[in-house]
């Protein structure tokens, strides 16, 4: 086998006479294919942006393999904030307490003016963006496909609402579809853009824990919220809790792993108010118990309770009870 192998010779042959072929076509593809990708992302409502450049995040030029550049909608990302961004990271197919936490964690951690980062992925991410705009807060996602391919394909809606009260990026040119290998390299983006990374449910596999070690290799804080030890979906944090990372009780524990007062998060979820702001993350109530939480009407309580199911934000359980979606 080894004897039917080219000499040294007829290797360096080969590539003498296949090395301007590739530059040629790296040319065209330079001259020809990059302004029609520019061209196509423009009449989407996307820019592209460079290291320099207002629009690429200041986190991105420090680490170890930025992107060479970014396709963004949205808001710039403010250097002021650039320091104040969270990654919310989780299970495509988390538990509805899984959910549950992210969307709180998404929505008082926007309350608490920092940017709530995800890979706007089913499960996890999405319920951290949800809680942030929820909260009227800015919202960040990173894409593992073109600006013309929003994935999941059922998250249209949600790309949407964060492009006008937020951040969309990717890397990656029109037309190109969600591969499984862009979800690791889109977690490199989400490790490198935020201080903190927040692992909220994880398999063994799970891309999470990606983006938690990629984290780590750049300095960043990683916590994790813990979980039960029969769940599959607790694998994850739960290693990272035993290998040291921070745990998450409630929210504050994130502002004070980055040096953050908890006072005005609590001043925040004070003044919400309202039966939802009654229902902790992961717990359900009776519209009675709730009444008698807030001192006011049942009949009161079970209209807002009404509202709040058609809003989408709470959910009537199969026993009356209700939580907090």
């Amino acid at each position: 086998m080894l004897a039917e192998l080219p000499a040294n010779a007829e290797i360096l042959e080969v590539v003498e006479r296949s090395a301007p072929a590739a530059a040629a076509a790296a040319r065209g593809l330079a001259r020809d294919a990059a302004p029609r990708a520019l061209e196509r992302a423009l009449d989407l409502g996307w820019r592209w942006a460079v290291p320099g450049e207002p629009d690429y995040p200041q986190p991105l030029r420090h680490v170890s393999d930025p992107p060479l550049g970014l396709f963004v909608r949205g808001q710039p990302l403010a250097e002021a904030l650039s320091d104040r961004v969270v990654a919310v990271v989780g299970s495509r197919r988390a538990t509805p307490y899984g959910c549950q936490v992210a969307r709180m964690l998404g929505e008082e951690l926007a309350r608490a003016q920092l940017v709530v980062a995800s890979g706007m992925a089913r499960g996890v991410d999405a319920a951290a963006h949800q809680g942030a705009l929820e909260a009227s807060g800015l919202t960040l996602a990173v894409w593992g496909s073109g600006p013309d391919r929003v994935y999941p394909p059922e998250h249209g809606a949600l790309a949407e609402a964060i492009a006008v009260n937020g951040i969309l990026l990717t890397e990656y040119p029109p037309g190109t579809p969600p591969r499984p290998g862009h979800f690791p390299e889109r977690n490199r983006i989400l490790a490198g853009i935020a201080r903190a990374v927040v692992v909220v449910e994880a398999g063994v596999r799970s891309g999470a824990l990606v983006t938690a070690r990629l984290a780590l290799e750049e300095g960043r804080e990683v916590l994790a919220v813990p979980g039960g030890i029969f769940s599959p979906l607790s694998v994850g944090p739960n290693a990272l809790l035993r290998s040291g990372a921070q745990p998450v009780l409630e929210t504050a524990d994130v502002l004070r792993a980055l040096g953050l007062s908890p006072a005005s998060l609590e001043h925040k979820r004070d003044d919400a108010g309202g039966a939802r702001q009654l229902l902790t993350a992961g717990e359900s109530a009776t519209a009675d118990e709730l009444a008698r939480r807030s001192g006011r009407e049942v009949q009161e309580v079970l209209a807002e309770l009404l509202q709040l199911e058609l809003e989408g934000a709470v959910r009537r359980l199969d026993d009356g009870r209700y939580c907090r979606r």
